[in-house]
């Protein structure tokens, strides 16, 4: 069986788009197919967290393309190619990684990455902390852009010391919350309610844990536990959308234990 490489690769790609090729991939832009970008990373960590590497590959091998099809589109405006695209970033791994490639030292993780967020500053010719945490793309998933914004203050030492501050603060925005509620004002609510879900996240942090996994995981159990309440209400000839809440909470109980 033929081995592909990722010559054959940008082949494939311009063969479709060319004059001959196929209308779907000929017709598609920048815009239209960036939000598949995101979707097949999210497939690529799925197939990761299967434990399926012949699935983890595939789904690597759809991230791959979008990269290759987005500089395939690029060439063809004369912005920039695929080798352009490898070029910036061997050159970001070599500037960044001056404790490997140049004079600079790091003995932990913690200071390699010291040294990677000082070196990214200065390429990207950020003047100030606020510029900084600016630079969170605002693309990123909400939980994960809070987690970095707060991750980047935390570097310039504006964190909590202590985990007890972060618990005292989360119960601090609720009652803000209950207030914000009460008043009726318009937008309030969704601004204390913002502040409530920042500070849990940095709880996660506080505890080395990833808000976005956390929260997937307490989606999937919470679907489990659906699934098995349905499943005892069917068997007591009950339609969950026909059950008096008093027994919704019975059957959710009688599930979790």
């Amino acid at each position: 069986m033929k081995k592909y490489t990722i010559v054959d690769l940008r082949s494939i790609l311009v063969r479709l788009r060319g004059e001959n090729g196929c209308p779907w991939d000929r017709a598609q832009t920048h815009q239209s197919i960036k939000k598949s970008m995101i979707e097949e990373c999210y497939e690529a960590i799925d197939a990761l967290d299967s434990g399926d590497d012949h699935a983890f590959a595939n789904e690597l091998g759809d991230v791959l393309l979008q990269v290759a099809f987005h500089s395939r589109i690029a060439e063809e405006r004369g912005a920039f190619d695929f080798d352009d695209v490898v070029n910036e970033i061997c050159t970001k791994l070599i500037t960044r990684h001056t404790h490997v490639f140049g004079g600079d030292k790091a003995a932990s993780a913690e200071e390699a990455l010291g040294q990677w967020e000082k070196n990214k500053k200065k390429e990207k010719n950020l003047d100030s902390y606020t510029a900084m945490l600016k630079d969170v793309p605002r693309y990123l998933p909400s939980l994960m852009r809070s987690e970095k914004i707060q991750k980047k203050a935390a570097g310039v030492g504006f964190d909590w010391d202590e985990t007890d501050g972060v618990y005292d603060k989360i119960n601090e925005e609720i009652e803000e919350l209950k207030e914000a509620t009460a008043s009726g004002v318009e937008g309030k609510t969704e601004e204390e309610f913002g502040d409530l879900l920042f500070s849990v996240v940095n709880l996660g942090r506080h505890l080395g844990l990833t808000p976005e996994i956390s929260l997937a995981k307490a989606s999937d159990k919470f679907i489990n536990r659906f699934e098995k309440m349905e499943e005892k209400a069917l068997s007591e000839g009950l339609d969950l959308a026909n059950t008096p809440p008093d027994k919704l909470d019975e059957l959710w109980n009688s599930v979790k234990k």
